[in-house]
């Protein structure tokens, strides 16, 4: 009876998560909607949605909505006072469409996603040496886009500028061209003129700047790979920014990753049971899903190993030899890379946490 009792006290918190405030919904063990509260985005907030919570019956279990971005710190709190996190998707369309949308509505329904058992994702934590090589790899990556946006910027304005402009500063090299805008010197004080050579500089610069701290990224980024993914980076292909993605996918806490085809969901190279043929072509679905910058990074492996790996290019001639298109080649070869790397990841991983690192 006690246990009876126990289990009919027991509440599920559900949140939605935004950036100044949180929404936060109880349910009991019958489903039913016991309150909800709006709290701020701080740690006075978080304490105050876990004592309302509490005084609605026994709490073990809350529904996140975004663990990994706007709920990132919320789920800290709860993790660290015991509280097993869910991570919820949001609502499907046609549901939403059904049923309106609100704050309150989402955190009952992440809150009935965990009771009903829709929910069963483990969030990725983000407190360990993924975390900061994930850090590093963003930083780089919007540090590769402006780079070339300052050199595609700089290539437009010579292409329609005038021909000894052009003549002067066009240089095969990026850097070269850079490094000649900024020396640039324009003796008309026309404002045609005038104008090009102070962007030119200002775009040279800008690619310059760009320049070194890519180096910058770059090197830490290779002593933090090499020091936590030391397995990994033994492959064939795989270079620090590609280990540093696919750590990244895999997260903090290996146990989440249950095994090869959990990490090819996320990767998003994983077959789907749903067939796509017509006439003569025979195939299945593509899956169009997961992490892309993982299904990416598994491509530039693939295709480092197609150019250079003397095993990977005897199966891409017997794979052509039976009729496969190019694409249709990468796509088994990426699956084949996962089933390789992912027991690679987890050791390092394990090893990571095994010694105190996160």
């Amino acid at each position: 009876m006690n246990n009876l009792q126990t289990e009919n006290n027991e509440v599920i918190l559900g949140v939605d998560t935004h950036l100044d405030v949180h929404v936060g919904a109880v349910i009991n063990s019958s489903g039913n909607l016991l309150g909800t509260r709006a709290v701020s985005v701080s740690s006075h907030g978080y304490l105050d949605l876990l004592e309302w919570a509490e005084s609605l019956g026994k709490l073990k279990q809350a529904g996140v909505e975004g663990t990994g971005t706007y709920g990132a710190g919320l789920c800290r709190f709860l993790t660290s006072r015991g509280i097993v996190i869910i991570e919820v998707n949001r609502p499907d369309r046609s549901n939403r469409r059904r049923q309106g949308k609100s704050d309150p509505l989402n955190a009952g329904n992440a809150a009935r996603a965990v009771h009903s058992g829709t929910a069963t994702a483990t969030p990725k934590k983000q407190h360990g040496a993924c975390e900061a090589i994930r850090i590093i790899s963003v930083a780089r990556r919007s540090a590769v886009k402006a780079k070339t946006q300052a050199m595609n910027q700089i290539r437009g304005i010579l292409v329609s500028g005038p021909q000894d402009i052009r003549e002067l500063v066009w240089k095969t090299k990026p850097h070269d061209c850079a490094k000649a805008c900024i020396e640039m010197i324009s003796s008309d004080s026309s404002d045609l003129l005038e104008s090009m050579t102070e962007t030119l500089k200002l775009l040279g610069q800008r690619w310059l700047i760009l320049f070194i701290e890519l180096a910058l990224l770059d090197k830490k980024l290779d002593k933090l790979t090499n020091e936590h993914c030391k397995q990994l980076r033994t492959r064939m292909g795989v270079g620090p920014y590609t280990a540093g993605i696919l750590v990244t996918v895999a997260g903090d806490n290996p146990e989440r990753l249950r095994n090869e085809a959990a990490l090819a969901a996320l990767c998003g190279v994983n077959p789907l049971p749903l067939p796509a043929s017509s006439g003569k072509t025979i195939r299945h679905r593509l899956n169009r899903g997961g992490i892309r910058d993982a299904n990416n990074a598994l491509w530039t492996i693939a295709l480092v190993r197609a150019r250079s790996d003397p095993r990977t290019r005897l199966y891409v001639a017997r794979r052509t030899a039976e009729g496969l298109t190019t694409k249709e080649i990468y796509r088994c070869l990426k699956r084949y890379i996962v089933r390789e790397l992912y027991p690679l990841i987890l050791s390092d991983l394990k090893r990571i946490n095994f010694s105190g690192l996160t």
